[in-house]
């Protein structure tokens, strides 16, 4: 499922014009990017949390140089969904 997908869905549901949930779905998800970007959480209940995640400095290793390099501690964004969210994709998305 694409963007467009999710605001012509959006637009079918609501009677809105495309063009005013497509601002609305962007301006969305640029609130969260932001959010994150700024170091904050972002919680949506029901449905989950995005969270930026702190990563440990590690050894890391380049298999062409043969050489060994420092990766350095850095933040990263993630999605961890709601309970109930996981149990309903658990249930109702058959296995391929």
């Amino acid at each position: 499922m694409t963007k467009a997908d999710i605001v012509g869905k959006i637009a079918e549901q609501t009677g809105m014009e495309k063009h005013d949930v497509q601002s609305t779905v962007e301006a969305f998800m640029r609130s969260i990017r932001d959010g994150l970007e700024s170091g904050e959480n972002v919680y949506l209940r029901g449905f989950g949390s995005f969270v930026v995640k702190t990563r440990a400095a590690k050894t890391g290793r380049n298999i062409l140089a043969k050489q060994s390099i420092q990766i350095p501690a850095h933040n990263i964004p993630s999605f961890k969904p709601a309970k109930e969210f996981v149990e309903n994709v658990k249930t109702q998305v058959k296995v391929k």
